[in-house]
């Protein structure tokens, strides 16, 4: 067999083996008869919240073990038929075997990231927010770079996407911004994203023309919807009122609109000013804070996943997840899975897809990979 058909075929193979390994497939072939004989169960459905979450459960698990199925008849078929094309001397067939393994192996990357959203949060919206590190100018333009990239990677996936809260820097880009990313699986995609973003590059705002390392953070955490409980005393929290900046009209200018929240047992705070109510923008907030508290639930829980909260660490040398180098070479690499980009641009106009995928692989997988930084 030719080696690219073979190459396809291994590919194919491992995505396989990575969702069997992550559904524990006899176990969730058990579970998914235990869910077909629930729905059938009539009292199920005298409480609607549980039956919807049996229903949700079920048709994940059906989902994936369906697809699994599919990919694995699909392989073994079209690998007898090349077979069969090879020892016949059949170089058109082969060629068509072998473009069937190539979008086959596509379609079995793609089913396997959709069935490694399967956490408790992970079909939410999601909040992502941007702080610019030390650095000044410097690093509050590579925030704002990073703000446009998930807006942009949003895009790319249907997402409509909010800007929620943003402070402007003195010169260029913004000190922080908070995006809201609304639609399926945003936040289960997302959530990898967490962490120190590091750019390298000659500087626009250097006059001799020297080269900037730059820092930002990126924290997401998921929209919390109305099944999920979120507890929190009132008088945790300090409540206060600014008057907001930027783009806005008169009004949002000139009255202290603008709200900030902070839980003082946990030190998180959240703000919002892109309503020109005040009490709009209280309600905004306080979304915000249980999505927040949420998250920080989640990250306790999956603290044996290495689930890592950004804004607890130093934005600088020695805790960035990935490194953007624009010059004097171009390359994006991730310092967790060890996937490079060669198009720094691609990347920075949302293409985030491969960098996404490995890193939810690597969860499942618990596998490390030992990356040296670029320099």
């Amino acid at each position: 067999m030719r080696a690219e058909a073979q190459a396809h075929i291994d590919s194919i193979k491992d995505a396989l083996a990575l969702l069997r390994r992550f559904l524990d497939w006899d176990r969730a072939l058990r579970r998914l008869d235990e869910l077909n004989a629930r729905v059938e169960d009539q009292a199920l459905w005298n409480d609607p919240k549980a039956a919807q979450a049996v229903m949700r459960e079920r048709r994940r698990l059906d989902e994936a073990i369906t697809a699994t199925r599919a990919i694995e008849s699909e392989l073994n078929d079209t690998a007898e038929l090349i077979e069969m094309a090879e020892a016949e001397g059949d170089t058109e067939l082969e060629a068509e075997g072998v473009t069937a393994l190539a979008d086959l192996a596509r379609r079995a990357d793609t089913d396997k990231v959709k069935a490694l959203l399967a956490g408790e949060a992970d079909g939410n919206d999601t909040y992502i927010e941007v702080n610019a590190g030390a650095g000044g100018t410097e690093s509050q333009d590579w925030a704002g770079m990073l703000s446009r990239m998930y807006s942009r990677w949003g895009e790319r996936h249907g997402l409509k996407v909010e800007l929620i809260d943003q402070h402007s820097g003195e010169q260029a880009g913004i000190k922080s911004a908070t995006l809201l990313l609304k639609g399926e699986n945003a936040y289960g995609y997302a959530k990898t994203e967490s962490g120190v973003h590091r750019l390298v590059r000659i500087s626009p705002y250097d006059s001799a023309a020297r080269r900037h390392t730059s820092f930002a953070s990126v924290w997401v955490y998921p929209v919390v919807d109305d099944n999920i409980e979120v507890e929190y005393n009132e008088s945790d929290l300090r409540i206060d009122t600014y008057r907001a900046s930027g783009a806005g009209g008169q009004h949002i200018n000139t009255t202290d609109s603008a709200v900030r929240i902070t839980h003082i047992p946990t030190g998180i705070v959240v703000q919002c000013q892109n309503q020109r109510s005040q009490h709009k923008n209280k309600a905004e907030a306080y979304n915000q804070l249980r999505a927040r508290l949420y998250e920080r639930e989640l990250a306790i829980r999956e603290a044996a996943a290495n689930a890592e909260n950004a804004g607890k660490t130093d934005i600088g040398w020695g805790h960035q997840i990935r490194s953007y180098v624009l010059q004097p070479y171009q390359m994006v690499k991730d310092l967790r899975t060890g996937v490079t980009s060669s198009s720094p641009s691609d990347v920075l106009d949302g293409d985030l897809d491969a960098f996404m995928a490995a890193a939810l692989s690597q969860r499942v997988t618990g596998e490390t990979v030992e990356v040296e930084d670029v320099e």
